[in-house]
């Protein structure tokens, strides 16, 4: 077969490194980076050290509104897709960014069957585009992959149970091979940053709803102010977006001048799983990281009021507080659950059963 798949940011690029590797030793992969996550921190620093391939194709669609950033990628991505010499047999999209929005829509008009690898999350929030985004790309595609059974009940729901197939969760593929990396090397690593394993906090942002308006945004802020601390630092790894924001907004300094609070450049993916393996706890609005707490055993508090991944929430792992800062601190004084973690994410072959699912219903 003939694979066009269509990434463009961080999550996408390591969901796509469990995948892209067995897809290639039997089918024909053409990879196209829209660019949407375009500088070396969020973008080409993944593909090297999670040994995914090159990009055939390279955009340059970063910026801009949603709907503005979408309508380029759809104009970019329309002739790629449409070239006779090139039209693929499948249109494989993952997650729910505008890349994964827009790669399904040029699928779809051009007659080209779509996979969509994470199909079935819903936090059941319209007012997030990520939502809106996977909502109409598992309504558009014809082989939806999903990552656990609660997707697949969800698209139960929607009338899609005939398209689902359970393969796991792709990430955690890569995350089982990173996180053993980071722990070997976290002593050491942290030391040179006058970090101490489970002596700080980790925390992520970039989500518009939390940092587009300005009220929020300063909600945000006052819940990591909060959160840091001279005794336990909080070292935020500062997405563009984000880092814009604080600017655009005036928030910058009240942040940066607050004790405990350590602002970085963005990281790559092990020097990120470094500070989350040894991290006491992480704070994100993040959906990925989320899952990626669950799977290294740190509390994660959520500062969003919906989730995608609601099983971490029912084990006990995570814990949803918006952007209040007591329930932040309630969260992060609450002790870690008791026992083993249930394998809610899959047993590391995630990627093998996509491309199994791919062969048994497009091949031929």
């Amino acid at each position: 077969m003939r694979i066009a798949t269509v990434v463009g940011n961080r999550p996408q690029f390591v969901k796509a490194a469990a995948v892209s590797r067995p897809l290639r030793a039997r089918h024909d992969e053409r990879l196209i980076h829209t660019g949407q996550h375009h500088d070396d921190a969020l973008s080409a620093v993944f593909f090297r050290e999670l040994d995914l391939p090159a990009p055939d194709v390279e955009l340059a669609l970063g910026g801009g509104t949603n709907l503005a950033q979408t309508s380029r990628m759809i104009a970019e991505l329309e002739p790629l897709l449409a070239d006779p010499a090139q039209r693929p047999d499948v249109v494989l999209v993952y997650g729910d960014t505008n890349t994964t929005l827009a790669g399904a829509l040029v699928a779809a008009d051009l007659g080209i069957p779509i996979a969509h690898v994470e199909a079935g999350m819903r936090s059941f929030d319209r007012r997030m585009p990520e939502e809106r985004n996977r909502v109409v790309t598992d309504h558009l595609a014809q082989l939806l992959l999903v990552p656990t059974p609660t997707a697949t009940r969800n698209l139960e729901r929607e009338g899609l149970a005939d398209l689902a197939v359970d393969v796991g969760d792709v990430m955690t593929d890569v995350t089982l091979h990173v996180h053993p990396r980071a722990r070997e090397r976290a002593a050491g690593w942290l030391a040179e940053r006058d970090l101490v394993p489970g002596g700080f906090l980790l925390a992520t942002a970039h989500r518009a709803g939390n940092v587009d308006e300005p009220e929020r945004l300063a909600a945000l802020v006052d819940v990591l102010i909060a959160a840091a601390g001279p005794e336990r630092p909080l070292v935020l790894p500062l997405h563009p977006r984000t880092a814009a924001r604080l600017r655009e907004h005036g928030e910058d300094a009240r942040l940066r001048a607050a004790p405990g609070v350590r602002l970085v450049e963005p990281v790559g993916p092990l020097d990120f799983a470094t500070l989350l393996v040894a991290a006491d706890g992480v704070l994100t609005d993040s959906g990925g990281v989320q899952k990626e707490a669950y799977l290294a055993g740190v509390r994660c508090v959520t500062l969003r009021d919906t989730t995608e991944w609601t099983e971490t929430v029912q084990v006990g792992w995570n814990r949803l507080v918006d952007l209040n800062p007591q329930a932040a601190l309630d969260a992060l004084a609450q002790p870690v659950p008791s026992g083993e973690r249930p394998p809610l994410f899959g047993d590391g072959r995630a990627g093998e059963r996509v491309v199994a699912a791919l062969e048994q219903r497009f091949a031929g």
